[in-house]
């Protein structure tokens, strides 16, 4: 029998500098929002804003957090994001190591919604 693992989600966005980037990244794990955040630049986006086809570099930040912490993270996200219109695409882990998963799922719990009263 498959041993059952939590569920988790890959969530992508973007920024225009490094230091967003970091900013974002540490902000979404302090707050547990995230268990770990990857940052990969520079990469080329090509898209079209407000009639105008744009190409920029930004630096794509891949948070890895529980499913059930993704509501919390998206608003994370657009509360600290400085986009209009911020890319967040949220991927479920379809499979993954069951030891990583829990880390992820144990990382991304809030500590005061199971602290007891």
């Amino acid at each position: 029998m498959a041993e059952i693992v939590p569920e988790t989600l890959t969530v992508l966005t973007t920024v225009d500098s490094a230091a967003k980037a970091e900013s974002l990244a540490r902000g979404a794990v302090e707050r547990r929002v995230a268990a770990c955040a990857q940052i990969s630049a520079p990469v080329t986006s090509v898209y079209r804003w407000e009639g105008t086809v744009q190409t920029d570099p930004e630096w794509q930040v891949l948070f890895k957090t529980a499913a059930a912490r993704y509501d919390a993270l998206e608003a994370y996200i657009r509360e600290a994001h400085d986009y209009d219109v911020p890319e967040i695409i949220g991927t479920p882990v379809v499979r993954g190591g069951a030891d990583y998963l829990r880390w992820v799922v144990e990382e991304c719990t809030d500590p005061e919604a199971t602290a007891e009263v």
